[in-house]
């Protein structure tokens, strides 16, 4: 097998580097994420996995996603429960069956890891993070963008009727929003 070689590494390690990101560069990638979710949501696929070690940055400072191994083509729901403890979604947790909503969250997990430099459910007890994710409540730091921790509440929102990435605009509410404002999305 033969793979691209991508020089600049996982997002993981270059995030553990600099602890946290500026807003824009936060924003900048974030916008990649949800530019790869709109297309493989446009093919039925559920990725189901994402975290920074399954981004890499690409040689133009651009993010690839990698690891698909968690990812499937869903049409409706599946109940396999799969993914990185920190990132799963509460539908997951509570076996309701899930889809393409289960990747909007963890977009919100991603986007308050890079403003944060840590995880919102973060704890050494996987048991633990699963309570934290049920219960559903996010404390941000004194220091967290305002615009950013809009976006986070609005994706990690346990109420699927009301999560961005699942609304009736589907991921034009997660482009339209304020965070976004200064990024071309072209």
């Amino acid at each position: 097998m033969i793979l691209e070689y991508i020089p600049g590494g996982e997002l993981f390690t270059y995030l553990r580097g600099v602890g946290r990101l500026e807003p824009f560069h936060a924003a900048f990638y974030a916008s990649q994420v949800a530019s790869i979710f709109e297309y493989i949501h446009s093919k039925n696929i559920v990725y189901r996995d994402l975290k920074p070690e399954n981004l890499l940055i690409s040689e133009d400072g651009y993010l690839k996603l990698t690891d698909f191994g968690f990812a499937k083509i869903v049409d409706g729901r599946t109940y396999t429960l799969c993914g990185t403890p920190e990132y799963l979604a509460p539908e997951i947790l509570l076996n309701k069956g899930h889809g393409k909503p289960v990747d909007w969250w963890t977009l919100g997990i991603l986007i308050y890891e890079m403003n944060a430099g840590i995880d919102p459910f973060s704890d050494e007890d996987p048991m633990a993070i699963y309570q934290k994710i049920l219960k559903g409540k996010v404390k941000f730091p004194r220091n967290f963008d305002k615009n950013a921790k809009s976006i986070v509440k609005h994706l990690l929102e346990a109420d699927l009727s009301k999560r961005y990435g699942n609304l009736k605009n589907g991921v034009n509410d997660i482009k339209n929003h304020r965070w976004f404002a200064d990024l071309d999305w072209n």
